[in-house]
C-alpha cells in the first residue's frame, strides 16, 4: 500500500515535466496493446519540458511566459512536422477556443462595467458600513470579491478589486496588505466552485464537458467549507494589523459615473448567470453565453469607444493559453500521453479514492511551485486516457479542481491572480518609497501556506466522507 502511493505520488508529480497534453478535438484514436517509446515521444517530451521550465522561470531569465509558450508552440509544430506526428492545422484544431472565447468575452464585460464607477461604489459602501471595525472590513472584501470570482474568475476579480482596496486603506490610513492577501487568497479558493471562477476550471469543464450546474453541485460544499475555515484563519493570521485604528471615512462619498450602463450591466450579468445554469439544456457551450452578455452590454453602452475597452482585455493571457494549447497538444499527438498512460492506469484502477487525493495534494504542492495554468493542461489529458479504459474518471477531474484551485494560495506564483496582487503591492511600496508595504515571496509563504495547508486538510476530510457523492459518474 505504502509503495502504490509512493509510486503514485511521484507519478502525479512527473506529469508536468513529462508533458502531458490537453486536447479533446478526438484527433487520436486510443492504441490497442502496448506502445513502444519512439523518437518522437522523445523530441516532444524534450520541447515541452523545456519550454514549461523557460515559463516556470520566467522571473529569472526576464522573458515573459507569453513569449516562452508562444516559442514553445512554434517549436513544436516544426518537430511535429519533421517527425510525422504534427501539422499547424492539428495545432489550430487543439487550442480550446471555449476557454479562449470566453475569457475574451468575459474580460470585455469587465472592461465595460469599469468605467461606470460601480465597483467603486460598491468598495467604499462596504468601507463605511464596517464602521471602522477591520475583520468586518476583511471578511466583506473577502465575500464581495469571492461572489464576483463565482462569476468573472479569480484573475479579472483581483483586477478590479486590487487598486480599490489600495484608496481604502491609505484614505482609512491602514495596512492594504491583510486586504490584499485576502482579496487573493478567498477569491483562489472561492473561485473553484465554478466553472467559470477560475481558468482551470474552465480547462477542466471544458474537456470534460461538465456543465456549469454539475460543477456547482459538485464544488460549492466543499469550497463553502474551506472558505469559511480561510476566513477564520486569517483573523489570526492578521492579529495585530486588525488591531489597527483607521481614519473616520464616512464622509467619503462615491457617485455612479454611468448608472444607466452599470444598472445594465448587472441586469445582463443576471441573464448570463441563469444562460450559464440552463446552457446544456440550450445546446449553447459557455462561451456562447458569455458572447450574448459582451454584444448585450455593448449595445448598451453605446457612448463607450469598443478600441479603448479592448485595450482593457488581456491579450497576452489569451495568447498564452492558446500557445499553451498548441504546445501540449503536439505531445498528445506523439503519443506520449498514452505511452506514460499505460502504466499509470493500473494504480488508479486499484485505489480511486487514494488517487484521487494524491493527485489533488500535488497538484496542489506543483500549482504552488509553477502556477496552476501549465499545470492543470498538463492533467487533463492523462485523466482523459483512463477513461478509454473504462476508469470513472468524475473524481479525478473534482480533484483537480481543488488541488489546483487551493494550491494556488501557497506561494506568491501559484496562481495570475496573486502575480497580479504582488505587482500592485510593489508598485505602491516604490510609489510611498515605503518597502514594508511589498508583499514579499516569504509574507506571502507565512501567511499563503497555513491557508493552502488547511483547505487542504478540509478538502480532504470532505472527499472523504462524502465520497459516495464526488465518485458518481456524471450524468448517472
Amino acid at each position: 500500500m505504502t509503495k502504490r502511493i509512493i509510486f503514485s505520488a511521484l507519478a502525479f508529480s512527473l506529469f508536468p515535466v513529462l508533458g502531458f497534453a490537453a486536447s479533446s478535438d478526438g484527433l487520436i484514436v486510443p492504441y490497442e496493446g502496448t506502445l513502444q517509446f519512439n523518437e518522437a515521444m522523445l523530441v516532444s517530451a524534450i520541447v515541452l519540458a523545456v519550454t514549461f521550465i523557460g515559463i516556470f522561470t520566467e522571473m529569472l531569465h526576464g522573458l515573459e511566459r507569453m513569449k516562452v509558450a508562444a516559442g514553445g508552440a512554434i517549436v513544436m509544430v516544426i518537430v511535429g512536422q519533421v517527425y510525422g506526428f504534427y501539422t499547424p492545422e492539428l495545432a489550430v484544431r487543439s487550442i480550446d477556443w471555449n476557454v479562449v472565447f470566453l475569457l475574451g468575452a468575459m474580460m470585455t464585460v469587465v472592461a465595460i462595467m469599469i468605467p461606470t464607477g460601480g465597483f467603486d461604489m460598491l468598495a467604499y459602501r462596504i468601507a463605511n458600513f464596517s464602521k471602522g471595525r477591520l475583520y468586518l472590513l476583511l471578511a466583506l472584501i473577502g465575500s464581495c470579491v469571492t461572489g464576483l470570482s463565482l462569476l468573472l474568475d479569480n484573475v479579472t476579480t483581483v483586477v478590479i478589486f486590487g487598486p480599490l482596496i489600495i484608496l481604502i486603506a491609505r484614505a482609512q490610513k491602514i495596512n492594504p496588505i491583510p486586504y490584499l492577501l485576502a482579496a487573493a487568497l478567498l477569491s483562489d479558493t472561492g473561485g473553484v466552485a465554478t466553472l467559470v471562477g477560475d481558468p482551470p476550471n474552465l480547462m477542466i469543464g471544458s474537456a470534460a464537458g461538465i456543465s456549469f450546474n454539475d460543477f456547482a453541485y459538485h464544488m460549492v460544499p466543499p469550497v463553502f467549507i474551506a472558505w469559511v475555515g480561510v476566513l477564520i484563519l486569517l483573523k489570526y493570521l492578521f492579529k495585530e494589523e486588525l488591531a489597527q485604528t483607521p481614519e473616520d471615512i464616512s464622509d467619503y462619498s462615491v457617485e455612479l459615473k454611468d448608472r444607466k450602463v452599470w444598472n445594465a450591466s448587472l441586469i445582463i450579468l443576471g441573464v448570463m448567470v441563469v444562460l450559464f445554469m440552463f446552457h446544456h439544456a440550450l445546446h449553447w457551450e459557455p462561451w456562447f453565453v458569455a458572447a450574448i452578455g459582451m454584444v448585450s452590454l455593448m449595445y448598451v453602452s453605446r457612448k463607450i469607444i469598443m478600441d479603448n475597452t479592448f485595450e482593457h482585455v488581456e491579450i497576452t493571457l489569451l495568447v498564452f493559453f492558446i500557445s499553451l494549447f498548441m504546445l501540449v497538444g503536439g505531445v498528445e499527438h506523439s503519443r506520449f500521453l498514452m505511452w506514460i498512460g499505460q502504466f499509470i492506469t493500473p494504480y488508479v484502477q486499484q485505489d480511486l479514492l487514494m488517487a484521487t487525493i494524491i493527485l489533488m495534494w500535488v497538484g496542489a504542492v506543483l500549482s504552488a511551485a509553477i502556477d496552476n495554468i501549465p499545470f492543470t493542461a498538463a492533467m487533463i489529458p492523462i485523466i482523459l486516457s483512463m477513461e478509454t479504459v473504462g476508469i470513472n474518471v468524475t473524481p479525478l477531474w473534482w480533484g483537480l479542481a481543488v488541488g489546483v484551485g487551493m494550491g494556488g494560495n501557497g506561494t506568491h506564483i501559484g496562481s495570475t491572480a496573486n502575480v497580479f496582487i504582488v505587482t500592485i503591492s510593489e508598485r505602491l511600496a516604490r510609489n510611498e518609497n515605503d518597502p514594508s508595504l511589498r508583499i514579499t515571496p516569504g509574507l506571502w509563504f507565512r501567511k499563503g501556506l497555513p491557508v493552502m495547508l488547511l483547505t487542504l486538510v478540509l478538502s480532504t476530510i470532505f472527499f472523504i466522507v462524502f465520497w459516495d457523492f464526488l465518485s458518481r459518474p456524471l450524468g448517472s
